[in-house]
């Protein structure tokens, strides 16, 4: 009988291990579902600040339109 316990007592801590394993799994995938913080996280430092990269990336941009806009007006 006491071979029966062990066995039940061993299943139950299988089957809890089994649980938290799942429920780090389910943690996972929802963090990878969560677009809107992932992208702020990327874009952002830790105080809230966005990063070199981005600043960068914006300034180049707004360079560009300005420098179509000039060279349209230009031409007219």
């Amino acid at each position: 009988m006491s071979g029966t316990r062990d066995e039940i007592a061993a299943l139950q801590t299988d089957v809890e291990r089994t649980r938290e394993e799942l429920a780090d799994t389910v943690d996972q995938l929802a963090a990878k579902l969560d677009v809107k913080t992932r992208v702020r996280d990327r874009v952002t430092t830790d105080d809230g600040r966005p990063t070199p990269a981005v600043l960068a990336v914006c300034g180049a941009a707004l360079a560009t339109v300005v420098l179509l806009v000039v060279v349209r007006r230009r031409r007219r």
